[in-house]
This record gives C-alpha cells, sequence and structure tokens, in this order.
C-alpha cells in the first residue's frame, strides 16, 4: 500500500508562486510515476504533470509548460510541484496521484492523497 500526503497549498496573488509536496509511504515499486492532478469545482479532474521515479518527465500538461516544473526526491520519497506564475485559472484542488505507470487520465494511478487548495486571486 501507499499513502500519500500532500502540502503547500494556499492563498495567493495572480504572479504569485507555491511549491506543493506529497511526501509518501509505502513499496517504491508501487510509486513508479508520481502525479499531480488538481480539480476545479464543476470540472473534471485534470492531469497537470507526472514523473517517472527515474526522473523521466512523463508530461506536463499545456496551460502548465514553462510555469509549473515537477520533481522527486526518491530518498524522501517525496514529490514536489513548483508552480510559479500563478493564474487565478490555477485555482483548484490539488492532488497527488502515485502509480506504476503515468497517465494522463486519472485512472491510470491506484493511490491517491487528500488534497490540497490553492486558490489564486487577481
Amino acid at each position: 500500500q501507499v499513502q500519500l500526503v500532500e502540502s503547500g497549498g494556499g492563498s495567493v496573488q495572480a504572479g504569485g508562486s507555491l511549491r506543493l509536496s506529497c511526501a509518501a509511504s509505502g513499496y517504491a515499486y508501487l510509486m513508479n510515476c508520481m502525479g499531480w492532478f488538481r480539480q476545479a469545482p464543476g470540472k473534471e479532474r485534470e492531469g497537470v504533470a507526472a514523473i517517472y521515479r527515474n526522473g523521466g518527465n512523463f508530461y506536463y500538461t499545456d496551460s502548465v509548460k514553462g510555469r509549473f516544473t515537477i520533481s522527486r526526491d526518491n530518498a524522501l520519497n517525496t514529490a514536489y510541484l513548483q508552480m510559479n506564475s500563478l493564474e487565478p485559472e490555477d485555482t483548484a484542488m490539488y492532488y497527488c496521484a502515485a502509480g506504476a505507470l503515468c497517465g494522463r487520465t486519472w485512472t491510470t494511478y491506484t493511490y491517491w492523497g487528500q488534497g490540497t487548495q490553492v486558490t489564486v486571486s487577481s
């Protein structure tokens, strides 16, 4: 089993930055891929970025390219999402996910955190 705990969310003004963290516990092979998703009220859960255990970045969704950076520290079993130049459209609940393979859809992932809220004001 894998447990994921997100932290680092909050409220910022447009143009600001936040760094999300996802602390994981469990068997490493079960979290070969770690990803970040987000879901705004009334919208579907959207894949933001994902990264393999070897550091290979699987993808970034187009709307965050050049602004967000995903990384992971395997020694700490922690994944990060550095979010710069935040926009009001980035406002959502952000979820950490883990699984054997990376994918763009939420059904690819087996394990999920409880989420951390990010609110960006204009």
